[in-house]
């Protein structure tokens, strides 16, 4: 029996990292389906911002990764005609897009199937770009995008692929409440045992912050709820630069600092590494203005580190298992409490959050309904405009 066809769309894709969760999205949805599903993945040869493509990667070919095929088109392949050529060659039963504002990767599949020059159906992820404080960042250009996308009727091809209720309302806001979508979370990661902390001791603290050097991120937040703490302090930031005049803020903020409280920067570290570096801390911390699904905190609670995050997540109520604290971003002053508990702790107490933080993840794991619903959504074309 022939396996359902999907091509999956994406700007950028593994190994590359710097565009962080929508890449990891991409990755796990191919790795984890490429058994049941026939996936194709058409994305770019280089990772985001790079002038040069991957260096060990041959592009403008299909090439085989685990059991299904990309093909990291050269910015000489990214026109209307090529692109089009790949989707006929291709001839999915699905295209599935992973961005809302992308030309090559949204913008041209959506149009060709307008105009009628390709069958396949169409499944599109905002990736949270749907989000208010997504969208509060070049409002002007999003907001005539928008307009533009619903004046040529481009949501009626769509079965939008919602993540969480927050998205569900966000799409229905944006493109009206008879839109068709599902919702599913995002495919995660695997996870390995569980390994406890190390070298925690009253009076210190490693904290560890994932994420785009970017006002969304809401670096500078954390910064200031470091400010005023008692004890040692040492963060390390893992992140890719991507808003100049933010990191210098953030830098003025960080010249302040006492010696007690220390930063390493890791600019554009390679995600497999990543992990090892949330095993050497303490907790992760991330004040983010808005997480679709939020790959590192996910990330960071599969290691056993409790996370210490906004509200703005779908990662909610984790006091209760004892898995972190999603705090409102009103005010530093609630995160620099807990902060400051976290520096107050000793080891067997860090470790009980530990242990909360990866039994969180190890339920969400266990729960296999995200992954039927997807499967089901993609095998089942009758379930799709």
């Amino acid at each position: 029996m022939l396996k359902p066809k999907v091509l999956v769309m994406v700007d950028w894709y593994a190994p590359g990292f710097k565009a962080g969760g929508p890449i990891r999205s991409a990755v796990n949805f191919a790795d984890q389906l490429e058994h049941d599903l026939d996936i194709y993945v058409l994305t770019t040869d280089r990772d985001l911002g790079e002038p040069k493509p991957y260096s060990d990667i041959t592009a403008d070919r299909w090439i085989s990764r685990g059991s299904h095929q990309v093909y990291y088109a050269s910015p000489a392949n990214l026109g209307w005609k090529t692109t089009r050529e790949i989707i006929l060659g291709v001839e999915p039963d699905c295209i599935y897009l992973n961005s809302m504002f992308s030309l090559h990767f949204t913008i041209y599949p959506l149009l060709m199937k307008k105009l009628g020059m390709v069958k396949a159906r169409i499944v599109l992820a905002p990736r949270g770009m749907l989000r208010a404080s997504a969208l509060a960042h070049k409002p002007g250009k999003k907001k005539l995008f928008l307009n533009m996308f619903r004046f040529m009727g481009l949501p009626k091809l769509i079965l939008f692929h919602a993540t969480d209720q927050t998205e569900e309302q966000d799409i229905r806001r944006i493109f009206g409440p008879g839109s068709s979508l599902f919702q599913a979370g995002n495919l995660p990661g695997k996870q390995k045992p569980f390994r406890p902390p190390e070298g925690k001791r009253k009076g210190n603290l490693r904290l560890v912050f994932v994420g785009r050097i970017h006002p969304i991120k809401n670096l500078d937040f954390l910064l200031l709820a470091l400010q005023g703490i008692t004890g040692t302090v040492e963060l390390t930031v893992i992140a890719t630069l991507e808003d100049e005049v933010y990191w210098k803020y953030c830098q003025s903020i960080m010249d302040a600092f006492p010696p007690a409280i220390s930063v390493k920067m890791l600019i554009d570290l390679p995600h497999d590494r990543i992990e090892e570096n949330i095993l050497a801390a303490h907790a992760f911390a991330l004040p983010t203005k808005g997480e679709n699904f939020g790959h590192s905190i996910f990330e960071a609670l599969a290691a056993g580190r409790p996370v210490l995050i906004s509200d703005q997540t779908p990662w909610r109520n984790l006091p209760e298992d004892h898995a972190g604290w999603d705090l409102p971003l009103g005010d530093p002053a609630p995160f620099r409490r807990v902060i400051q508990e976290l520096v107050d702790m000793d080891a067997p107490a860090l470790e009980t959050w530990c242990l909360g933080a990866w039994n969180k993840a190890k339920d969400y794991l266990s729960n296999t309904s995200t992954r039927s619903t997807i499967l089901k959504v993609f095998a089942d074309t009758n379930t799709m405009p």
